[in-house]
């Protein structure tokens, strides 16, 4: 970790780790862990689910002036394609598992933007990204006490 992130104190380092997009909890939870700081574990899961709030509601103010074929866009864009064949079968449902899948670019921000794309209401979208951000949280932090108890996974 960077000196200056070293030097956090270790809530604020969990809410920073959390909330950078692509890493998120797929990489606050196994570091807690390693550095037996199990404690901030809630923490980091309320910040992951809280992400959706600035997300999704910026997305809303910012998107017609990003650049058509600009990087960003051509990201939201392929979020939307991923995320639109689950979201139009199974709703609800279907974005959580989107969400839920502990891969780079499937994780709280990207289900965020995805929601918004696929303009659903954002009280469901809310619901959606949450359960989908507790499933990813369950399988990174099982994942991550079987390797620290000295199992191997792969």
């Amino acid at each position: 970790m960077m000196d200056w992130a070293a030097q956090l104190p270790d809530f604020l380092k969990y809410i920073v780790l959390t909330a950078v997009p692509w890493v998120e909890l797929r990489g606050a939870i196994p570091l807690a862990i390693q550095q037996g700081d199990r404690l901030y574990l809630p923490l980091i899961l309320l910040v992951n689910v809280l992400v959706f709030f600035p997300t999704y509601f910026i997305l809303g103010w910012v998107y017609d002036v990003i650049p058509e074929g600009s990087w960003l866009h051509r990201k939201l864009e392929s979020v939307r394609r991923k995320a639109h064949p689950l979201v139009e079968k199974y709703g609800v449902i279907g974005l959580a598992v989107f969400v839920a899948i502990p891969l780079p670019g499937t994780g709280a921000y990207s289900g965020s933007c995805a929601a918004w794309l696929l303009d659903m209401e954002w009280p469901k979208a809310f619901l959606s990204v949450a359960l989908g951000v507790l499933g990813a949280f369950l399988l990174v932090w099982g994942a991550s006490e079987a390797v620290s108890a000295g199992l191997n996974l792969f």
